[in-house]
C-alpha cells in the first residue's frame, strides 16, 4: 500500500527513454547509488531534485511522484479485518491509535473512512470507560460527515448519511436524526426487476435469476432488521405483538434463517423476550431467551454470509461486498457481545433469581465468554 510510487515511475521512464542509472545520475548530479536507492524504494529524491527529474522525463511532478492516497477494496478489507481482530485481542486504546493513524494517512480515501467509522461503531462496547464512548461516536460521525460532504460516489454518500443519523441517535439526538433523514423514505424502486428483465432480453437467464435472488435476499435481511424494534414498540398490545412475532417466525422458518443468516434471528428472540417480560409473561420470555441461547451457542460458526440450496446464485454478489462474506466484528467479539447482551442487561434483571435463567446465563458464559 505505497502511496508515493516514484520508484516505479523512475524505473519505467528510464527504461522507456533507454538510459542507464549512470546516465540519469550524471544528468541530475548525484551518484548511481542514489538513483539505485530511489528505484528500489530505499529512499526518495531530495525535494529540489523533483523538478529536474520531471523535466528530464518530460512529465509533471505529480506524474513523477504518482501519489495515490487511496486503498483498493481488497486493502480496505484487510485493514478492517486486522483491526477487528486486534480489538478483540489487544488493548483498546493502542488499536484505536493505529486506526487514527490510518485515517490520517488516507484522509481522502472515502471508502476507507466509511469503513473506519463502521469499525469504531461496531467496537464501542469494548471501550471499558463509558465516559469516552460519546466522543468515539462523535469521531465516527465526523468520518461519515466527511464522506457525505466530499465523496462523489452516490451509494457511498447514501450509506454515510444513514450512519451519520445512526450516530446522532446513539448520542440521544433525535432532532439531528430527523433533520438528516426526515423525508428520506420514498417509494422503493428496486433496480433488480429492471436488471433481470434486461438480462432476460439479452438471453442471460442465469444473470437474470441471480439478480432477483440478490434482491430477495437483501429485502429479507432488511425485513428482519425491522421486526425487533417493532416488537418492542407494540409490546403493550399483546394480541398485535403475538401476531407480529408469529409472522416473523413463520418467515424465518420458511427461509430457514437459522442456517442462512442466524445473525438476524438473535435480535428477534431478544426483542420477543423483552416484550414478553414487559407483559409479565415470564415463561414466554424464558422460552425466547432459551431460543436465543440455543442459537448463539449452536452450530452457526464460523459466522459468515453464505448461500444455501434456495439462494444458490448469490455467492458472486456476496464476495463483492465491502467486507466480502465476513461479518463486521471478529468472532470472539461477537460471542462476548451476545453473552453480555443477556447477562449484563438490566432488562432481564427481574429473571435473576429464576433457575432456568441461571442455566441460560451459565451456558452463555461457558460458551461465549469461555469461562
Amino acid at each position: 500500500m505505497k502511496e508515493i510510487n516514484i520508484a516505479k515511475v523512475l524505473v519505467n521512464k528510464r527504461r522507456e527513454k533507454g538510459v542507464t542509472q549512470d546516465e540519469l545520475a550524471s544528468y541530475i548530479g548525484v551518484s548511481k547509488a542514489s538513483v539505485s536507492k530511489w528505484e528500489t524504494g530505499q529512499s526518495y529524491p531530495d525535494l529540489t531534485l523533483l523538478p529536474p527529474l520531471a523535466a528530464y522525463f518530460n512529465i509533471s511532478i505529480d506524474e513523477l511522484i504518482d501519489y495515490q492516497p487511496q486503498m483498493t477494496k481488497e486493502d480496505i478489507h484487510k485493514v478492517y479485518r486486522r483491526f477487528s481482530a486486534e480489538f478483540a485481542s489487544k488493548p483498546f486504546d493502542s488499536v484505536l491509535c493505529e486506526c487514527r493513524r490510518t485515517v490520517k494517512k488516507y484522509y481522502s480515501c472515502f471508502p476507507l473512512l466509511e469503513q473506519m467509522g463502521l469499525l469504531l461503531i461496531n467496537h464501542l462496547e469494548l471501550e471499558k470507560d463509558s465516559v469516552k464512548i460519546p466522543a468515539l461516536i462523535d469521531e465516527a460521525k465526523t468520518l461519515f460527515s466527511r464522506v457525505r460532504a466530499e465523496s462523489d460516489d452516490a451509494n457511498l454518500t447514501k450509506q454515510a448519511l444513514y450512519m451519520e443519523a445512526y450516530c446522532a441517535l446513539a448520542k440521544g439526538d433525535p432532532a439531528s436524526v430527523l433533520a438528516l433523514l426526515d423525508g428520506a423514505i420514498v417509494p422503493a424502486l428496486p433496480p433488480e426487476s429492471l436488471l433481470s428483465a434486461a438480462y432476460g432480453m439479452l438471453g442471460r437467464q442465469e444473470d437474470a435469476k441471480a439478480v432477483l435472488q440478490v434482491g430477495i435476499y437483501q429485502d429479507l435481511v432488511v425485513l428482519f432488521n425491522f421486526f425487533p424494534a417493532y416488537l418492542v414498540l407494540i409490546s403493550d398490545k399483546p394480541e398485535k405483538f403475538e401476531q407480529a412475532l408469529r409472522r416473523a417466525l413463520t418467515v424465518a422458518d420458511t427461509f430457514d434463517m437459522r442456517h442462512l443468516h442466524p445473525g438476524v434471528l438473535v435480535p428477534l428472540y431478544l426483542a420477543a423476550a423483552q416484550g414478553y417480560l414487559a407483559q409479565g409473561s415470564r415463561e414466554s420470555a424464558l422460552a425466547m431467551l432459551q431460543k436465543y441461547t440455543d442459537t448463539v451457542t449452536g452450530d452457526i460458526y464460523p459466522l459468515k454470509l453464505h448461500s444455501d440450496a434456495y439462494f444458490d446464485r448469490i455467492d458472486g454478489w456476496l464476495e463483492k461486498l465491502d467486507l466480502g462474506t465476513d461479518l463486521p466484528r471478529d468472532e470472539t467479539t461477537v460471542k462476548r457481545s451476545m453473552a453480555n447482551t443477556v447477562i449484563q442487561s438490566p432488562v432481564f434483571a427481574p429473571l435473576a433469581g429464576d433457575a432456568r435463567f441461571v442455566r441460560i446465563t451459565e451456558k452463555l458464559t461457558a460458551f461465549c465468554l469461555g469461562d
